[in-house]
């Protein structure tokens, strides 16, 4: 590992601890304080709309007064915002905590550029998995926390999530050098770290939907990210109503251990094994292959309501959604000139803030009304339609460079 790397690797895994901490027990909680199942699932959609709005700013503050000033606000944004949401009283105040983790979140991304500023072209892709490392180690191990400590009250783990994110404020201050200076770019290039653009610049991004490689994959990525956001803003309250353990309903307990149990599946096969599949079987098949794995998996998830039925659902799934986002995201990334990847990296995770807005909604409206099949259902739709897509972003004869060339012309 780089070692001018490994302050932001402790920082991000902090981070993801306390994140993976409120992840299994959000929606429930906010259930708690009086939240109808639609009210609660868009906390998650609240939260991405003031992301997709703040994260541009943030990454262009970034880049002009350092990252290490913007990603110390961004912790006192996430330290105050979990204080907030372990103290509410009403649901008001939790989306007033949502909003604030929303407006300042910009950790990751931040964190993606300091890491693309400390390395080397040849050496970045494995630098950027180190983001990747960092959250099998923190959806593996922060899920597991939450089963634990539920039993000394809901607002528990949100409590050592503050925690958390304040350690990770003491390891930005200690341990990150003084200001990081950015690269001079000419203003039209992409800076390494990514040029954001903001939600008012939506025109920009038009030019690489007129890609029809590059259009195929993105479409594929909105619907990953579809699929993804139904099943992370619902199934706390799906599992609530549908699976029974010890005879009692799941609980952030069972949900959290259950989440572990994925987060250590993902950990194996992003600690190495991704890498021989991809030699084996090439990216693009891989790409299908997990698609496949999730349409299966959530087919498994709507019509069980057993909790082997459970589990076996999530191992299949668990494989998709490790291998999708990963190859997809480096697909995408090949598929763009060298001057463009920042730009692109921006749009996939604007398409991810899109998706995270829409998602939870339907998810909601769906959980609202105990229809629980359907939830699955229209989870296991959106994973097909990604998988559909996959024949128009797979041109097997055709190398990234020849991509980008005949993208360019």
């Amino acid at each position: 590992m780089n070692r001018a790397l490994i302050p932001i690797f402790l920082i991000v895994l902090v981070d993801v601890f306390g994140l993976t901490l409120v992840l299994p027990l959000q929606a429930i909680y906010a259930e708690k304080l009086g939240a109808s199942a639609l009210q609660a699932t868009m906390l998650v959609s609240v939260f991405a709309v003031c992301q997709l709005v703040a994260s541009p700013l943030l990454g262009s503050w970034s880049d002009r007064i350092g990252r290490k000033s913007v990603l110390i606000f961004s912790q006192i944004g996430a330290v105050i915002g979990y204080l907030a949401m372990a103290s509410a009283s009403s649901i008001w105040m939790l989306y007033l905590a949502r909003v604030i983790q929303g407006t300042t979140a910009g950790n990751l991304s931040i964190a993606q550029a300091y890491i693309a500023d400390n390395s080397e072209a040849k050496d970045r892709a494995k630098s950027f998995a180190l983001i990747g490392i960092a959250f099998g180690i923190g959806f593996f191990i922060g899920p597991a926390l939450t089963g634990m400590l539920v039993r000394y009250g809901l607002a528990a783990p949100i409590f050592v999530a503050a925690f958390m994110s304040a350690l990770s404020l003491v390891c930005t201050l200690v341990l990150l050098p003084g200001e990081v200076s950015v690269r001079s770019a000419p203003s039209d290039v992409a800076l390494p770290g990514g040029k954001r653009l903001s939600i008012f610049e939506w025109r920009a991004y038009l030019q690489y939907f007129e890609r029809p490689v590059l259009r195929a994959m993105l479409i594929q990525f909105l619907f990953f990210a579809m699929c993804f956001s139904v099943f992370m803003s619902g199934f706390s309250l799906y599992a609530e109503r549908r699976y029974v353990y010890d005879g009692h309903p799941f609980s952030p307990r069972e949900i959290g251990y259950l989440f572990a149990y994925s987060g250590f599946l993902g950990l194996i096969l992003q600690g190495g094994l991704i890498g021989r599949l991809v030699k084996r079987f090439g990216e693009r098949s891989l790409v299908v292959s997990g698609f496949i794995s999730i349409v299966v998996g959530f087919v498994i998830l709507a019509s069980t309501d057993t909790v082997a039925g459970l589990v076996i659902s999530t191992t299949i799934s668990t494989y998709g959604n490790a291998v999708v986002r990963p190859i997809l995201s480096s697909l995408i990334s090949q598929s763009a000139a060298r001057h463009e990847q920042g730009t692109v990296i921006g749009l996939t995770q604007s398409l991810q803030s899109v998706a995270q807005i829409v998602a939870p909604f339907l998810a909601g409206l769906l959980l609202e009304h105990h229809m629980l099949w359907q939830w699955g259902a229209m989870a296991a739709v959106a994973a097909l339609l990604g998988l559909l897509m996959a024949p128009l972003g797979s041109q097997k004869a055709v190398s990234a460079a020849q991509v980008v060339a005949t993208d360019a012309e």
